[in-house]
C-alpha cells in the first residue's frame, strides 16, 4: 500500500525538461505519434479528404491552440500531476477534482486500445525483418499473436517511462521525432510517384465543400484534440516539467505547427498508396496496414533490397510514432501515483501497465473471439476510440478551459503567459478571451453535434 505525501514535499526534486527544444520535442512526440500516421489518414479518409483537412487546420489554430495554452498554464502554474494541480490551484473546491480524475482516466482509457495498434506495428515490423507476409485481417482475427504483440508494446512503453523525464522521455523523443520526419518524408516522396497516386493527391488538395457539415466539424475537432493530446492530461503533466523561463505560447505554437505538418505528410505518404492499391479511403482503422504493403511490393519490383529496407524503416517509424505517444499517455497515470503516493517510478509503471494490458486485451480480441460483441454496430475497439475522441476529450478540454478561464485568477493566467512580465505578449488578452469565452461555447456546441 502506498503512503500519501504532500506534493510540496516532492517539488524540490521534481524533474524538468532541459530546454525549449526538449519540451517541444516531447509535446510533438505525444501529439504526432499514431494520431498523425495511423489515425489522421483513416479519419480524414472517412470524412471528405481535403474538406476535412481545411476544417482540421482551422480547428487546430483557432480553437485547439488556445486550449493547449490553457492546459499548459494549469500544468506549469501547479508544477504537479493532474490530480495534484487541482489540489494546489483549487484547494478545498472538491467539484474541480472531476477534472483531475478525468485527466488521469482518459489517457489510460486511450492507451488501452492505442497499444493494440502499437502491437500491430510490432507485428508488421517483425514480418518485414523476417520477410514474411500475412494479410491484416487474418492477423487481427487471431487470438494469441495480436495479444503477444500488444503485450510487447506495453512493456516497451513502460521501460521508457520508467527511465524518467530526462533519461527516458526526453532522450527518446530527441532521437525519435527527427527520425520520424525523415522517414515519413521519404515514403511520401515514393508514394507520390506510384501509378494511380494522382487521385490520392487530388483527394488531399481538392476540397469538396459539400462535405463540410457540423458533423464533419465535430470529427475534425475531435481529431485535432487527439493529435494535440488535449483533454487527456498529457499537456497538463508535460507542462508541469516546463521551466518558468519558457514561453508557453511559443511552445504551444511549435507543437501545433509540427502536428499539422506531420499530419499532412502522413496523408501524402498514405493516401496516394491507398488509391494506387485500389483501397477505399474510408476503409477504417486498418487503412495504413492494408495500403503500405502495396507500396513496398512496388518498391521490391524496382529492387528487392529497396522494398525490404523501406518496409523495415516504415514499420520502425510506425513503432517509434506509437511509442512517442504511448509514453506520454502512460506518464500521466505514473506521475499521479509517484507524486500522490510516493511510489517508486518502476513500480508505478508496472501497476498502470498491468491495468492497461488487462483492459486493452478486450480491444485486441474485439477483431477475433469478441468480434460479435458490438454496440450500435461498433466493436469494443471502436467503442473505446469513438467514446474517447467524441466524449472524453471534449469534456476534458471543456473543463480545462473553464478552469483556466473562470476558476483561476486572471492575473495568474496573464502571469504565466508573460513569464511574470518578463516577455511581451501582445496576444495575451486575445488568448485569454478565447479561453474564457469562445472555446467553452464552441466546445459545448461541438459536444452536442457529436450526438446528432
Amino acid at each position: 500500500m502506498f503512503h500519501f505525501v504532500s506534493i510540496a514535499g516532492i517539488m524540490a526534486a521534481r524533474e524538468k525538461f532541459g530546454s525549449r527544444a526538449s519540451a517541444i520535442m516531447a509535446f510533438a512526440g505525444s501529439a504526432i505519434g499514431l494520431g498523425s500516421i495511423w489515425r489522421f489518414p483513416y479519419i480524414m479518409g472517412e470524412n471528405g479528404g481535403a474538406a476535412f483537412i481545411i476544417i482540421f487546420i482551422i480547428a487546430t489554430l483557432l480553437l485547439s491552440l488556445p486550449i493547449f495554452i490553457a492546459e499548459s498554464i494549469i500544468g506549469r502554474r501547479s508544477h504537479s500531476n493532474c490530480m495534484g494541480a487541482m489540489h494546489k490551484l483549487a484547494p478545498g473546491d472538491k467539484k474541480w477534482r472531476i477534472l483531475g480524475v478525468l485527466s488521469v482516466f482518459t489517457p489510460l482509457f486511450i492507451l488501452c486500445y492505442y497499444s493494440v495498434v502499437g502491437g500491430w506495428s510490432v507485428e508488421y515490423l517483425w514480418q518485414a525483418v523476417t520477410l514474411k507476409s500475412k494479410p491484416f485481417t487474418e492477423f487481427v482475427q487471431q487470438t494469441w499473436e495480436p495479444l503477444a504483440c500488444f503485450g510487447i508494446f506495453v512493456a516497451l512503453t513502460a521501460l521508457i517511462v520508467a527511465g524518467g523525464v530526462k533519461s527516458g522521455i526526453e532522450k527518446f523523443t530527441k532521437i525519435g521525432i527527427p527520425v520520424l520526419f525523415i522517414l515519413i518524408i521519404s515514403i511520401a516522396v515514393f508514394s507520390f510517384f506510384l501509378p494511380g497516386a494522382k487521385a490520392g493527391v487530388e483527394y488531399l488538395v481538392k476540397p469538396d465543400f459539400s462535405k463540410i457539415t457540423p458533423k464533419l466539424f465535430a470529427y475534425a475537432l475531435g481529431q485535432s484534440f487527439y493529435a494535440l493530446s488535449l483533454g487527456m492530461g498529457i499537456v497538463i503533466t508535460y507542462s508541469s516539467y516546463v521551466s518558468k523561463d519558457e514561453n508557453l505560447a511559443v511552445t504551444a505554437t511549435g507543437t501545433a505547427v509540427s502536428t499539422l505538418l506531420f499530419s499532412f505528410l502522413a496523408g501524402l505518404a498514405i493516401m496516394p498508396a491507398v488509391f494506387a492499391a485500389g483501397i477505399h479511403p474510408g476503409a477504417g482503422a486498418g487503412l495504413v496496414f492494408e495500403s503500405l504493403p502495396y507500396v513496398f511490393s512496388k518498391m521490391s519490383e524496382i529492387s528487392p533490397i529497396l522494398g525490404i529496407s523501406a518496409s523495415i524503416l516504415f514499420y520502425l517509424t510506425l513503432l517509434l510514432a506509437a511509442l512517442t505517444s504511448s509514453v506520454s499517455l502512460l506518464e500521466v497515470g505514473v506521475a499521479w501515483i509517484v507524486e500522490e503516493y510516493h511510489a517508486p517510478r518502476g513500480l508505478a509503471c508496472f501497476q498502470v501497465s498491468l491495468l492497461v494490458f488487462i483492459a486493452g486485451a478486450l480491444c485486441s480480441l474485439s477483431f477475433g473471439p469478441l468480434a460479435r460483441f458490438t454496440l450500435w454496430g461498433n466493436n469494443i475497439f471502436d467503442i473505446f476510440d469513438k467514446f474517447s475522441s467524441n466524449v472524453l476529450l471534449v469534456c476534458g478540454g471543456l473543463l480545462g478551459v473553464l478552469f483556466a478561464g473562470w476558476k483561476m485568477k486572471r492575473e495568474d493566467v496573464m502571469d504565466e503567459l508573460t513569464n511574470g512580465g518578463r516577455c511581451r505578449m501582445r496576444s495575451a488578452p486575445l488568448i485569454y478571451f478565447l479561453v474564457r469565452y469562445a472555446a467553452p461555447l464552441i466546445l459545448i456546441i461541438v459536444f452536442i453535434f457529436n450526438f446528432f
